[in-house]
Protein backbone atom coordinates (compact mmCIF):
# COMPACT_ATOMS: atom_id res chain seq x y z
CA UNK A 1 0.00 0.00 0.00
CA UNK A 2 1.03 3.58 -0.67
CA UNK A 3 0.08 6.04 2.06
CA UNK A 4 0.15 9.53 0.55
CA UNK A 5 0.13 12.58 2.84
CA UNK A 6 0.04 16.26 1.85
CA UNK A 7 0.72 19.05 4.32
CA UNK A 8 0.91 22.25 2.29
CA UNK A 9 -1.60 25.00 3.07
CA UNK A 10 -1.54 25.88 -0.64
CA UNK A 11 -3.87 23.93 -2.90
CA UNK A 12 -1.61 24.45 -5.94
CA UNK A 13 1.73 23.93 -4.24
CA UNK A 14 4.96 22.52 -5.60
CA UNK A 15 5.15 19.88 -2.87
CA UNK A 16 1.67 18.68 -3.82
CA UNK A 17 2.59 18.68 -7.51
CA UNK A 18 5.63 16.52 -6.79
CA UNK A 19 3.84 14.13 -4.44
CA UNK A 20 0.98 13.74 -6.92
CA UNK A 21 3.42 12.88 -9.72
CA UNK A 22 5.22 10.36 -7.52
CA UNK A 23 1.92 8.77 -6.46
CA UNK A 24 0.70 8.52 -10.06
CA UNK A 25 3.96 6.88 -11.13
CA UNK A 26 3.94 4.47 -8.19
CA UNK A 27 0.31 3.48 -8.74
CA UNK A 28 0.93 2.85 -12.45
CA UNK A 29 3.76 0.51 -11.47
CA UNK A 30 1.65 -1.21 -8.78
CA UNK A 31 -1.88 -1.30 -10.23
CA UNK A 32 -3.12 -3.92 -7.76
CA UNK A 33 -1.79 -2.19 -4.65
CA UNK A 34 -3.94 -0.19 -2.24
CA UNK A 35 -3.65 3.59 -2.09
CA UNK A 36 -4.71 6.00 0.65
CA UNK A 37 -4.46 9.78 0.44
CA UNK A 38 -4.73 11.97 3.53
CA UNK A 39 -4.71 15.77 3.26
CA UNK A 40 -3.36 17.01 6.57
CA UNK A 41 -3.92 20.66 5.69
CA UNK A 42 -7.55 20.35 4.62
CA UNK A 43 -8.44 17.76 7.25
CA UNK A 44 -5.91 18.26 10.05
CA UNK A 45 -5.52 15.72 12.80
CA UNK A 46 -5.80 17.16 16.32
CA UNK A 47 -2.78 17.85 18.46
CA UNK A 48 -2.06 15.31 21.17
CA UNK A 49 -3.64 15.89 24.57
CA UNK A 50 -3.15 14.60 28.09
CA UNK A 51 -4.98 11.33 27.40
CA UNK A 52 -2.50 10.58 24.60
CA UNK A 53 0.39 11.13 27.01
CA UNK A 54 -1.24 8.61 29.37
CA UNK A 55 -1.34 6.04 26.58
CA UNK A 56 2.29 6.76 25.85
CA UNK A 57 3.27 6.43 29.54
CA UNK A 58 1.48 3.09 29.86
CA UNK A 59 3.19 1.72 26.74
CA UNK A 60 6.57 2.87 28.02
CA UNK A 61 6.05 1.63 31.61
CA UNK A 62 4.90 -1.80 30.48
CA UNK A 63 7.55 -2.07 27.74
CA UNK A 64 5.00 -2.67 25.00
CA UNK A 65 6.86 -2.65 21.69
CA UNK A 66 4.35 -4.60 19.59
CA UNK A 67 2.16 -2.06 17.81
CA UNK A 68 -0.77 -4.50 17.79
CA UNK A 69 -0.76 -4.38 21.62
CA UNK A 70 -0.98 -0.58 21.98
CA UNK A 71 -4.73 -0.86 22.51
CA UNK A 72 -3.98 -2.46 25.90
CA UNK A 73 -3.08 1.01 27.17
CA UNK A 74 -6.67 2.25 26.73
CA UNK A 75 -8.55 2.30 30.05
CA UNK A 76 -10.40 5.58 30.70
CA UNK A 77 -13.09 7.30 28.58
CA UNK A 78 -10.65 10.08 27.70
CA UNK A 79 -8.10 7.51 26.59
CA UNK A 80 -10.74 5.84 24.43
CA UNK A 81 -11.30 9.20 22.71
CA UNK A 82 -7.56 9.67 22.21
CA UNK A 83 -7.22 6.14 20.83
CA UNK A 84 -10.09 6.78 18.40
CA UNK A 85 -7.87 9.43 16.80
CA UNK A 86 -4.68 7.37 16.88
CA UNK A 87 -6.00 4.01 15.68
CA UNK A 88 -6.98 4.81 12.06
CA UNK A 89 -3.81 6.87 11.54
CA UNK A 90 -1.61 4.10 12.91
CA UNK A 91 -3.45 1.41 10.94
CA UNK A 92 -2.70 3.28 7.71
CA UNK A 93 1.00 3.54 8.54
CA UNK A 94 1.30 -0.12 9.53
CA UNK A 95 -0.45 -1.23 6.32
CA UNK A 96 1.76 0.88 4.07
CA UNK A 97 4.85 -0.27 2.25
CA UNK A 98 5.69 3.29 1.24
CA UNK A 99 4.76 6.47 3.10
CA UNK A 100 4.84 9.48 0.76
CA UNK A 101 4.87 12.94 2.34
CA UNK A 102 4.42 16.10 0.33
CA UNK A 103 5.45 19.02 2.51
CA UNK A 104 6.75 22.56 2.20
CA UNK A 105 9.43 24.03 4.39
CA UNK A 106 7.77 26.51 6.73
CA UNK A 107 10.05 28.69 8.86
CA UNK A 108 13.02 26.36 8.35
CA UNK A 109 11.02 23.28 9.43
CA UNK A 110 7.75 21.42 8.72
CA UNK A 111 4.11 22.53 8.92
CA UNK A 112 2.40 22.06 12.26
CA UNK A 113 -0.19 19.85 10.53
CA UNK A 114 2.52 17.33 9.68
CA UNK A 115 4.03 17.55 13.15
CA UNK A 116 0.61 16.83 14.70
CA UNK A 117 0.29 13.69 12.56
CA UNK A 118 3.77 12.53 13.54
CA UNK A 119 3.00 13.08 17.23
CA UNK A 120 -0.24 11.07 17.03
CA UNK A 121 1.36 8.00 15.44
CA UNK A 122 4.63 7.88 17.40
CA UNK A 123 5.11 5.82 20.56
CA UNK A 124 8.18 4.71 22.53
CA UNK A 125 10.54 2.21 20.90
CA UNK A 126 8.20 1.49 18.01
CA UNK A 127 9.58 0.13 14.77
CA UNK A 128 8.44 0.62 11.19
CA UNK A 129 11.36 -1.31 9.74
CA UNK A 130 10.76 -2.65 6.25
CA UNK A 131 8.93 0.46 5.10
CA UNK A 132 10.15 3.33 2.95
CA UNK A 133 9.56 7.05 3.34
CA UNK A 134 9.58 9.46 0.41
CA UNK A 135 9.41 13.21 1.04
CA UNK A 136 8.66 15.63 -1.77
CA UNK A 137 9.25 19.16 -0.62
CA UNK A 138 9.30 22.77 -1.74
CA UNK A 139 11.59 25.34 -0.14
CA UNK A 140 11.58 29.09 -0.65
CA UNK A 141 15.37 29.28 -0.66
CA UNK A 142 18.29 26.96 -1.30
CA UNK A 143 19.28 24.72 1.61
CA UNK A 144 21.33 22.02 -0.07
CA UNK A 145 24.90 20.99 0.86
CA UNK A 146 27.34 23.85 0.65
CA UNK A 147 24.73 26.62 0.48
CA UNK A 148 24.84 29.51 2.97
CA UNK A 149 21.47 28.41 4.40
CA UNK A 150 22.34 24.75 4.82
CA UNK A 151 22.67 25.15 8.65
CA UNK A 152 19.06 26.38 8.78
CA UNK A 153 17.60 23.26 7.19
CA UNK A 154 15.51 21.80 10.01
CA UNK A 155 13.15 20.16 7.54
CA UNK A 156 15.13 17.33 5.93
CA UNK A 157 17.46 16.93 8.91
CA UNK A 158 14.55 16.73 11.34
CA UNK A 159 12.54 14.23 9.28
CA UNK A 160 15.54 12.04 8.49
CA UNK A 161 16.49 11.93 12.19
CA UNK A 162 12.87 11.32 13.18
CA UNK A 163 12.37 8.38 10.82
CA UNK A 164 15.64 6.80 11.89
CA UNK A 165 15.49 7.64 15.59
CA UNK A 166 11.82 6.84 16.25
CA UNK A 167 10.93 4.35 13.52
CA UNK A 168 14.29 2.69 12.76
CA UNK A 169 13.81 3.49 9.09
CA UNK A 170 16.81 4.52 7.03
CA UNK A 171 15.21 3.98 3.64
CA UNK A 172 14.27 7.63 3.15
CA UNK A 173 14.28 9.60 -0.12
CA UNK A 174 14.01 13.39 -0.32
CA UNK A 175 13.03 15.20 -3.51
CA UNK A 176 13.39 18.97 -3.19
CA UNK A 177 12.25 21.84 -5.40
CA UNK A 178 14.28 24.78 -4.15
CA UNK A 179 14.21 28.56 -4.56
CA UNK A 180 10.46 28.67 -5.24
CA UNK A 181 10.37 32.20 -3.82
CA UNK A 182 12.38 33.31 -6.84
CA UNK A 183 9.01 33.33 -8.63
CA UNK A 184 7.71 36.06 -6.30
CA UNK A 185 10.51 37.83 -4.45
CA UNK A 186 12.21 40.57 -6.51
CA UNK A 187 15.34 40.10 -4.38
CA UNK A 188 15.58 36.50 -5.64
CA UNK A 189 14.59 37.15 -9.25
CA UNK A 190 18.15 36.58 -10.44
CA UNK A 191 17.89 32.99 -9.13
CA UNK A 192 14.81 32.10 -11.17
CA UNK A 193 16.83 29.98 -13.58
CA UNK A 194 18.32 27.98 -10.71
CA UNK A 195 14.81 27.43 -9.37
CA UNK A 196 13.59 26.16 -12.74
CA UNK A 197 16.55 23.78 -12.92
CA UNK A 198 15.82 22.50 -9.41
CA UNK A 199 12.13 22.05 -10.17
CA UNK A 200 12.83 20.20 -13.40
CA UNK A 201 15.22 17.85 -11.62
CA UNK A 202 12.68 17.23 -8.86
CA UNK A 203 9.90 16.45 -11.34
CA UNK A 204 12.19 14.06 -13.20
CA UNK A 205 13.14 12.31 -9.96
CA UNK A 206 9.50 12.04 -8.81
CA UNK A 207 8.51 10.50 -12.15
CA UNK A 208 11.46 8.11 -12.06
Amino acid sequence: MLLHLDASARRASFSRRLSRLYAETWRAAHPQAAYVHRDLATHPVPHIGEAWTELCDHILRHEITDITRYREAVRSPAQHQAWAVVEPLLDEVVAAEVILIGTPMYNYSIPSALKAWLDQITFPRMSLEGRSFVVTSARGGAYGPGTPREPYDHQERYLRDFFNGHFRVQDVTFIHAELVNARLDPALAHLREQHETSLAAALKEAAR
